[in-house]
């Protein structure tokens, strides 16, 4: 059985949205966005949603392969 994070089922601070749209701006991982916050992936997914925040990556290439002229 897994472990409950500690935030499970306690509603979402302004403070803790905030961090969730910095977390989302910089790219991080939805997975370490919940350890992060002490959330699990599909409430980080729902508040994203829920708030329109994107958690899609941005301006990242592939493999971290650079274009080459």
């Amino acid at each position: 059985m897994s472990k409950t994070p500690e935030n499970d089922g306690k509603p979402w601070s302004k403070d803790d949205v905030q961090q969730l749209r910095r977390l989302a701006e910089q790219n991080t991982p939805t997975r370490v966005i919940g350890l992060k916050l002490g959330r699990t992936e599909d409430a980080v997914r729902s508040k994203a949603h829920e708030r329109d925040i994107s958690l899609k990556p941005v301006n990242q290439s592939p493999y971290n392969r650079s274009k080459k002229k």
